[in-house]
C-alpha cells in the first residue's frame, strides 16, 4: 500500500514568513520516510466547517511548484482542483508546466468544485451542480487532447478553443495521472470509469466496498477494467490513532481493494507526527496488497 500526504492547514507553522520553511521542511521529511505524493487543497479561503474562513490558505499550483523546486521523489497534485476556479485550458498549460519542472511528476487532481463562499467572495461564478459537472467533463476531455498531441480546436456546450496547444508537451508518459475527487454514485463515478487513473473517498472499509461496487457497474458500462483504476482513501482513522491502529485500519481497506492511504498532516508539528506515527510502519504498509477488483 502507498501512502500520501495532503496538507489542508498551515496554521501550525506560525507567521507567514513560516509558512514557506514549514512546508519545505515537512515535504523533505516526508519524503525521506517514503511518502509518495503531496498534496494540497484547491481553496482561496480555509474550509469554515473545519477552522475559521480567514485561517491560511496557499494557492495550489503555486504551493506545489515550490515543493517541486525542494523534492526529487515526490509527486504533485491536488485533491482535487474545483474546475471553476481556471479555464481548462489554462488549467491543462499549468499542470503541464509543472510536469515538465518536476521531471514528471504532476497529477492532475479534479472535481466539481463545491465551497461557494469563496467563490462568492472571490467573484468567481458558481453555476449549477449539473451545469459544473458538465464543465468537468469537458475539463477532462479538454486536457486529454491538449496532453494528447492534438493541437486542434475544441467545442463543448461550456467551452470553445480554437487551439488546443500544449508546448512543452508533458513529461510523464504518456500523460499526467487523473484523479477525480468525490464518491458521488450518479456522476462522479460515471466519470472516474470513463477518464480517470484514480479515484479518492472518505470513510471506513464497509463505505469504501459500496462505493466501490458501484465503480464496478460503471466500468462495466463502459467496458473498463476496475482493476486499472488506483483506490485512495483520505482519513478513516480514529483522532489520536497510534501506529498499530494504522496499519489494522490499513489492512482492512486493502481487503477491499484500497491501495494508497492518504493522511493529513496532523498537530502543531505535522512533520514529527508523520515520523512517529508512519516511520515504524511504512515496510508493513508496503507489504499490504489490495484485493483485486
Amino acid at each position: 500500500m502507498n501512502l500520501d500526504l495532503h496538507v489542508s492547514r498551515f496554521d501550525w507553522a506560525g507567521s507567514p514568513s513560516g509558512i514557506g520553511p514549514g512546508v519545505r521542511d515537512l515535504a523533505r521529511r516526508a519524503e525521506a520516510i517514503g511518502v509518495r505524493t503531496l498534496s494540497f487543497m484547491d481553496h482561496y479561503f480555509q474550509m469554515d466547517w473545519m477552522a475559521p474562513a480567514e485561517d491560511p490558505m496557499l494557492e495550489g499550483y503555486t504551493a506545489l511548484g515550490f515543493v517541486a523546486g525542494c523534492t526529487d521523489t515526490l509527486r504533485l497534485r491536488l485533491l482535487v482542483t474545483g474546475v471553476t476556479y481556471r479555464h481548462p485550458g489554462l488549467l491543462a498549460k499549468s499542470v503541464a508546466t509543472l510536469d515538465v519542472l518536476s521531471g514528471g511528476r504532476a497529477e492532475l487532481g479534479i472535481g466539481a468544485a463545491w465551497y461557494e463562499r469563496e467563490h462568492l467572495g472571490l467573484g468567481v461564478p458558481f453555476p449549477s451542480t449539473a451545469e459544473r459537472f458538465e464543465r468537468l467533463e469537458e475539463a477532462l476531455e479538454i486536457c486529454l487532447q491538449m496532453w494528447g498531441g492534438d493541437d486542434g480546436p475544441f467545442t463543448g456546450k461550456h467551452y470553445r478553443l480554437e487551439e488546443t496547444l500544449c508546448r512543452p508537451e508533458p513529461v510523464s508518459n504518456p500523460r499526467p495521472r487523473i484523479l477525480i475527487g468525490g464518491g458521488g454514485e450518479r456522476k462522479t463515478l460515471r466519470l472516474v470509469a470513463r477518464y480517470a487513473d484514480a479515484c479518492n473517498f472518505f470513510g471506513g472499509p464497509a463505505e469504501v466496498a459500496h462505493k466501490l461496487d458501484v465503480l464496478r457497474a460503471h466500468c462495466d458500462e463502459v467496458g473498463r477494467d476496475p482493476n486499472e483504476i488506483e483506490v485512495t482513501v483520505l482519513g478513516g482513522r480514529e483522532p489520536g490513532a497510534g501506529p498499530d491502529e494504522i496499519l489494522g485500519l490499513a489492512g482492512e481497506l486493502a481487503a477491499v481493494g484500497v491501495s494508497t492511504l492518504v493522511t493529513g498532516a496532523v498537530g502543531d508539528r505535522p512533520a514529527d507526527w508523520l515520523e512517529s506515527t508512519f516511520g515504524p510502519i511504512m515496510d508493513d504498509l508496503r507489504r499490504l496488497r489490495p484485493a483485486p477488483l
